[in-house]
């Protein structure tokens, strides 16, 4: 890969874990910013790009990807963030976890990981434990995880991959010890630069990363069209941050559409139920559950379009979830009339 290429580099983890610190230690710096509550408005995902070591790196610390005690909505807008800001694709993923015990939130944490971006995305990644001050003496990270099996399975399906800093006590400069952040994060860019070549230079990405790319190239070349002015770092950052707000936008459409679908769905059904039978115990209580069951999930997926066509007409999220709402309401209205 040519040295003047960015390579994408997406921290995944639970809050706590120690990715902002993390990304500190690798570029040497405090850029980024530690944030030990819980998720707020302000505590958003965070890009930045340094050399280091002759390697330009673009990090992506996601914040709050994977809290529980975020509002749906914020953790939406991370999603879209994260997509946008890492497209075409990460080129690598670095799941950080502590030297600990490795537990059911750890698992989930996984598991999510898998289901955002598929399993494939492991063939990409390496496991980063933050807290190295943890382990016992004269232990490394590979006896460590040698002695869970999850752990132990879970650095196979990345290659066998697996680094340990302590972003708080490991900050002498001796690169040839291995409780050092510096011949640690010397390792971790080798294994980087390993993650790029098992893959022929591809970044990891799927179809809705294929399709951002797409939309910022439109967005980049309808910029430069219309202004000369603009710096290709100017231009690219212009670019997606358009794409990035259509796509909040368009997926808050769906996302209310699917809610709002599946409600419309059972309040018909249940108007159906009343209307055609003279008592609701003629039909089995089982009978109904599955009839109320599949009419949510029809609902759902009708809402979901319907949704994502009004919003593709909004300005604003708020103004896209009114156009969803509306939109079904005709949709369901039309639908009663035609009945």
């Amino acid at each position: 890969m040519d040295v003047s290429t960015s390579r994408r580099i997406v921290l995944l983890g639970k809050t706590g874990a120690g990715k902002s610190s993390l990304a500190n230690t690798i570029f040497g710096k405090d850029i980024f910013k530690i944030n030990h509550s819980p998720t707020t408005e302000t505590s958003l995902s965070q890009v930045e790009t340094k050399c280091v070591r002759g390697r330009k790196l673009t990090l992506i610390d996601t914040l709050s990807l994977f809290d529980t005690g975020g509002s749906e909505d914020l953790l939406r807008t991370e999603i879209v963030r994260c997509i946008t800001e890492c497209a075409p694709g990460p080129h690598a993923f670095l799941i950080v976890l502590k030297v600990d015990k490795y537990t059911q939130q750890e698992i989930d944490v996984i598991r999510k990981i898998c289901d955002y971006f598929s399993e494939d995305a492991l063939k990409f990644a390496a496991l980063v434990f933050t807290h190295g001050d943890q382990l016992p003496d004269e232990m490394k990270i590979e006896q460590f995880v040698s002695h869970n099996a999850g752990l132990s399975d879970l650095v196979k399906k990345c290659g066998g991959r697996c680094h340990v800093v302590d972003n708080k006590y490991w900050k002498v400069n001796d690169e040839g010890q291995y409780r050092s952040n510096q011949f640690q994060v010397a390792e971790l860019l080798r294994t980087i630069d390993e993650i790029i070549k098992a893959n022929d230079e591809r970044c990891y990405t799927n179809e809705l990363l294929k399709e951002v790319t797409r939309e910022i190239q439109k967005k980049e070349d309808n910029i430069r069209q219309s202004t000369s002015n603009m710096s290709p770092e100017a231009i690219r950052n212009k670019a997606t941050t358009n794409v990035f707000n259509e796509l909040l936008i368009k997926l808050v459409g769906a996302t209310t559409g699917v809610l709002f679908g599946a409600f419309l769905g059972v309040a018909e059904q249940v108007y159906s139920i009343v209307w055609n039978l003279k008592e609701p115990s003629e039909l089995a209580a089982p009978a109904q559950g599955k009839i109320l069951m599949s009419a949510a999930l029809q609902g759902a997926m009708r809402g979901g379009t319907v949704g994502y066509g009004a919003a593709v007409r909004a300005e604003t999220p708020e103004d896209a979830a009114q156009k969803a709402v509306g939109a079904l309401w005709n949709d369901s209205a039309r639908s009663g009339k035609q009945k």
